[in-house]
């Protein structure tokens, strides 16, 4: 089915895809894995929009996937180079504000995660 002409011609390419905007809230979310409906549930998308945004996220190596859950990628340089990421991420900052390095340092603990320090070893 094809959709109206007036809402194609006004929709902007500043809008967030689906694929950015699911990448943008497993990257703010990146503590933890989540499912295909949770995530939908949260960016207020159809599920079946974000079950076949992660299975494009997945084949670019930007999200990894086991079982039901969904994660972003631990890998930050690939992430970086995603176009949709810094337009994401510019999105996100205009409507919550960009973070605070200093704020988070002062809450950063003085120890490092034993994840990190077992790689040190």
């Amino acid at each position: 089915m094809s959709t109206d002409r007036d809402p194609f011609e006004r929709s902007s390419e500043e809008e967030l895809s689906s694929v950015d905007r699911v990448l943008g809230f497993l990257a703010t979310n990146d503590d933890g894995a989540l499912k295909a409906r949770t995530i939908a549930r949260e960016i207020e998308l159809d599920v079946g929009a974000v079950s076949t945004a992660l299975t494009r996220l997945k084949s670019g190596g930007l999200v990894e996937h086991k079982g039901t859950y969904w994660a972003v990628t631990s890998d930050e340089r690939r992430l970086a180079s995603h176009e949709g990421y810094a337009r994401a991420t510019a999105v996100f900052n205009e409507q919550f504000g960009e973070e605070d390095r200093e704020e988070w340092k002062e809450h950063a603990p003085d120890e490092p995660h034993p994840s990190v320090a077992d790689e040190d070893q």
